[in-house]
């Protein structure tokens, strides 16, 4: 999937049109799993490959619902319930029925995905709401919810043996928006594996804390 020789590398805003495309590829490159093989470990998470999905479904389906609201809360999240369902495992309001299998759990990342798409699209660039790392915008929420995309496709990649090498714009116009301190200099997929403490670059040790801000902008 490696696709770095064919863009631009140059910074721009990131869109609903991005986060549809890093959804779409994450599908398809999941949908090439074999059955048996969604309860391994992903990556270097506590998780399993089927409670990743379902975490990072959740996380989309957390920003669009962020900015749902008519005046979108600035103080704290929308209070949906978040719940594991086991001692250690990710604390979420979606959970896919195992009944539907991996099918099944795919389409709750598309449509969770689909959510924020259209809440990004239909957002005044006005609007804030709140995220724990910075009160943010539509685009910042576009971004967020590609980096949870292409970082927890990464950790699923590598707990059921795929590749997954996503585009290097994408990851120039996110790390841009949302870890502007990060070196420029090297490649963007690796720059953004390290700014989220899943790779080591080189001069710089793997991060044990990382996160992002959101704020908006000037």
């Amino acid at each position: 999937m490696s696709r770095s020789a064919e863009i631009d590398l140059s910074p721009s805003s990131v869109t609903a049109d991005d986060l549809s495309l890093a959804v779409q590829l994450a599908v398809a490159v999941l949908s090439k799993t074999p059955p048996a093989t969604w309860d391994r470990k992903a990556g270097s998470l506590d998780w399993d490959c089927w409670e990743t999905v379902e975490h990072l479904s959740d996380d989309l389906f957390a920003y669009a619902v962020q900015l749902g609201p008519r005046t979108p809360p600035l103080g704290g999240e929308v209070p949906f319930v978040w719940e594991s369902r086991r001692p250690g495992g990710p604390a979420n309001a979606v959970h896919a029925d195992r009944k539907a299998g991996p099918t099944g759990l795919l389409q709750v990342l598309e449509a969770s995905g689909a959510l924020l798409v259209a809440m990004v699209r239909t957002t005044s660039p006005d609007v804030r709401a709140y995220h724990v790392f910075g009160t943010s915008d539509a685009e910042g929420f576009a971004a967020m919810g590609i980096v949870e995309t292409l970082v927890h496709t990464h950790d699923l990649a590598q707990g059921l043996g795929l590749a997954w090498n996503p585009p290097a714009d994408l990851c120039s116009r996110v790390l841009a928006r949302l870890f502007p301190d990060a070196p420029s200099s090297t490649d963007p997929w690796p720059t953004l594996l390290w700014a989220t403490g899943r790779a080591e670059l080189p001069g710089r040790p793997r991060l044990t804390t990382w996160r992002w801000d959101g704020t908006p902008r000037s």
